[in-house]
């Protein structure tokens, strides 16, 4: 039998990283990120963000692309807030783009922390600072496409 552990820590953006996503109605939202990445096979450790982000910790099962399982989160949340778009009446749509990092599982719980306290840690930096480090630490060039 195969044992594979691929830990991800995706970061999803708004459309043009606009503060479309009301903290008060984030919960459910997550919920249902949750059953989507449940439904792929995968395991959500931590998922967290504030108006413009997302942030989430996954273990993503072998038989799953990353890709397809991002599009798949994108596609059916914004189904999914069309049909509660009094909830969300901003929204227009994630990113093109989306971030992913790796991880080992020792760093499972600093990182789940780190997406736990989004909401605390946004108050001394904005988004666009904290994905220019997420792209140092992983050495990746700043582009600015890389948040339309």
């Amino acid at each position: 039998m195969s044992a594979v552990i691929a830990i991800y820590h995706i970061v999803i953006n708004t459309y043009r990283r606009e503060m479309t996503l009301p903290i008060e109605s984030c919960d459910q939202l997550y919920r249902y990120i949750a059953r989507v990445i449940g439904n792929s096979q995968s395991t959500l450790y931590a998922i967290n963000g504030i108006e413009n982000h997302i942030h989430m910790l996954v273990n993503l099962h072998p038989s799953v692309r990353l890709s397809d399982l991002v599009r798949d989160i994108k596609l059916s949340t914004s189904q999914w807030i069309k049909q509660n778009r009094d909830t969300f009446p901003q929204f227009k749509g994630w990113g093109k783009e989306y971030g992913a990092f790796t991880y080992a599982l020792r760093d499972k719980e600093m990182v789940a922390n780190y997406i736990k306290n989004q909401r605390i840690h946004h108050q001394r930096e904005t988004f666009e600072d904290e994905y220019r480090k997420h792209l140092k630490n992983a050495g990746i060039e700043w582009n600015s496409y890389r948040l339309t």
